[in-house]
């Protein structure tokens, strides 16, 4: 990913573009055909010394395509007057962002396949590995940790289907000229570069291409870190110390704290934790680059220097380091199995209410009856089960049999394959 954004091949984008428009111009017969068979044999590819070159020359014009411009009239001679011939910087600049930018997402979507690929498996693995559901961080009802995975994975499925309508948005490029009226070129040069690129023509710009594209693009990236700062957020609180029903990976020779040698912490889940920070500010800042004076200001540009390449290869370190955690997660089912019972029962509450309401009792007289006998187990430590057992008025509705049947785990759980089915297309 950090290879996209280098000096080097952001010029060999830019000699891309250039070489691409002469072709146009040269089907559209306003440049010789003589000047582009000069301009490929001469343009050869770009070092790190042909980049400090064009650092050079940038420095005296303060321009940095002027400085291209110039570095390629020294290497090619004559011919490259033709070059830019009737286009404007963005023209260059945005289209080989989006190139840039199309190329960035194809990494990013292989990365998040790995992800993906990595939770449907241990979707599979522990789809019927029964744990706690909370809410509000209180006990709820059982559901299963592989329930959990897959509702991660369909989140994920949304994540995808939004990097790629971004990628779809960002592949564009212009040939349109200083504010972008097709003055100086017709559009058939502009729809040469960009087929031969591999990108859309931008249907109607100004002097850029418009930058709510952009803003999707980072937005979609900020959508994705927002998820897996979620998954990453709930390893944290599983790993805690009084739940501890799955870990990171803890390797060997690996240390928790400086002072303390016992210390297994969260270190990967934090880590994403914040790096999913700095992804919405990077959205914040494509948002902000929308508004843009009349045709064209220059203010978008700095921000997009530091927000494309620090937000793609940022995304792309969250997926593969997401990845790898949810490879090796360690996952303890007998501790999830432990804190199911922990509160001896209570979390049946709704099924006894349910069960009440259907044999004809009010839902609130139900409601006070299932209630005060798990307020017990808070307040006296009673079991839930033998409280109700000796309860006479549940006893009068429900014998202990039904009473005992609604402790049944398998209960709660017996609709996870139809949701899997719905997440995967398969339960098996």
């Amino acid at each position: 990913m950090a290879s996209l954004w280098s000096d080097v091949a952001r010029y060999r984008r830019w000699r891309d573009v250039e070489l691409a428009a002469l072709e146009g111009m040269v089907e559209s017969g306003l440049a010789p055909k003589e000047a582009l068979e000069d301009c490929r044999a001469r343009a050869g590819d770009f070092t790190p010394q042909d980049a400090a070159r064009i650092e050079e020359i940038e420095r005296t014009t303060k321009h940095d395509v002027i400085a291209f411009l110039t570095f390629m009239e020294e290497r090619i001679g004559p011919s490259a007057r033709w070059l830019h011939m009737g286009m404007t910087s963005s023209d260059v600049l945005d289209t080989a962002l989006g190139m840039t930018l199309r190329d960035a997402l194809d990494l990013i979507l292989q990365g998040l396949s790995r992800v993906m690929a990595a939770v449907e498996k241990r979707a599979f693995e522990h789809k019927n590995t029964v744990m706690m559901g909370r809410s509000h961080g209180i006990h709820a009802e059982p559901i299963t940790f592989g329930y959990k995975l897959a509702i991660w994975y369909d989140e994920l499925s949304r994540a995808r289907a939004r990097l790629e309508h971004a990628r779809e948005s960002i592949a564009v490029g212009m040939i349109s000229g200083a504010v972008g009226t097709f003055a100086h070129l017709p559009p058939t040069v502009e729809e040469h570069v960009c087929r031969k690129l591999g990108l859309h023509a931008e249907p109607a710009s100004s002097q850029i291409i418009q930058r709510d594209r952009h803003a999707e693009f980072f937005s979609a990236l900020a959508l994705l870190g927002a998820s897996i700062e979620k998954f990453a957020v709930e390893i944290r609180h599983l790993q805690r110390t009084e739940v501890r029903e799955a870990e990171e990976p803890f390797t060997p020779g690996q240390k928790g704290s400086s002072a303390m040698p016992h210390k297994r912490n969260p270190i990967l889940s934090e880590n994403l934790t914040g790096l999913a920070r700095l992804l919405r500010g990077y959205a914040v800042s494509a948002l902000e680059d929308v508004a843009l004076w009349h045709e064209r200001d220059i203010s978008h540009s700095s921000v997009e220097r530091v927000i494309g390449p620090d937000a793609t290869i940022l995304a792309d370190f969250m997926l593969h380091r997401f990845a790898g955690l949810m490879e090796n997660l360690r996952v303890y089912p007998e501790q999830m199995a432990k804190n199911v019972e922990l509160l001896g029962g209570v979390v049946n509450s709704q099924r006894i209410l349910l069960e009440l309401a259907r044999k004809g009792m009010d839902r609130q007289a139900a409601y006070v009856i299932v209630q005060r006998n798990a307020m017990k187990m808070y307040e006296e430590g009673v079991s839930f089960r033998e409280s109700l057992l000796k309860d006479a008025d549940l006893l009068k509705m429900m014998s202990i049999e039904e009473i005992n049947d609604c402790f049944s785990t398998g209960y709660h759980t017996r609709h996870v394959d139809d949701i899997f089915r719905r997440v995967f297309g398969r339960s098996q």
